[in-house]
């Protein structure tokens, strides 16, 4: 079994996130002992994973203005 290098290592410990992701998908603890420079990869992966990307928040903000827009509607209609 391959170590991970420590400053890699030590990076993610000290993120949560990433180390909730490295503990879900264990494939990615390999591919960081054996490769560190995937560790922009890694990060990728784990936001698109939580769904934390740009594209992922404005889909939310979206929806959520769509609901609002709903409710509002339904206000409007209530009220006459």
């Amino acid at each position: 079994m391959v170590a991970m290098r420590k400053d890699v290592w030590q990076y993610v410990q000290g993120q949560p996130m990433l180390r909730a992701f490295l503990r879900e998908q264990p494939r990615w603890y390999r591919i960081l002992a054996r490769r560190p420079h995937e560790l922009a990869a890694f990060q990728l992966a784990a936001l698109r994973h939580y769904e934390l990307t740009i594209p992922d928040k404005v889909k939310k903000f979206s929806q959520s203005l769509q609901m609002a827009s709903l409710m509002w509607q339904v206000f409007k209609a209530m009220r006459d």
